[in-house]
């Protein structure tokens, strides 16, 4: 069991960056996967991006590489997503999760999930 935190979720300016944390308060959380997910108003979920285990890499959806990083600090349980050039586009309630076994890139194999955080971004 992983419980899942985001923050740093707010409203921006178009071009402005915003950082958002997924905090967990379990040591497991090292052994996950962390995936980023987004979901615009009448949309679906949709992947953004993920980190792996310590020296796993990263994975970006096309529509934010460049502008999104993704990174972790397992020393305090918590994985970041910065986020550069933002766009009216980005507005989405993001949520962070956690893998165990899968592809980083389907929904359904993310077994725990955050309760989101709000990004609105205006032009």
């Amino acid at each position: 069991q992983v419980q899942l935190v985001e923050s740093g979720g707010g409203r921006v300016q178009a071009g402005g960056s915003l950082r958002l944390s997924c905090a967990a308060s379990e040591q497991t959380f090292t052994t996950y996967v962390i995936g980023w997910w987004r979901q615009a108003p009448g949309k679906e979920r949709v992947f953004v991006g993920a980190i792996g285990t310590s020296g796993g890499g990263t994975q970006y959806a096309d529509s934010v590489k460049g502008r999104f990083t993704i990174s972790r600090d397992d020393s305090i349980k918590t994985v970041y997503l910065h986020m550069n050039s933002l766009s009216p586009e980005d507005t989405a309630v993001y949520y962070c999760a956690a893998l165990d076994v899968g592809r980083w890139a389907r929904r359904y194999d993310y077994g725990f999930w955050g309760q989101g955080t709000q990004v609105t971004v205006s032009s």
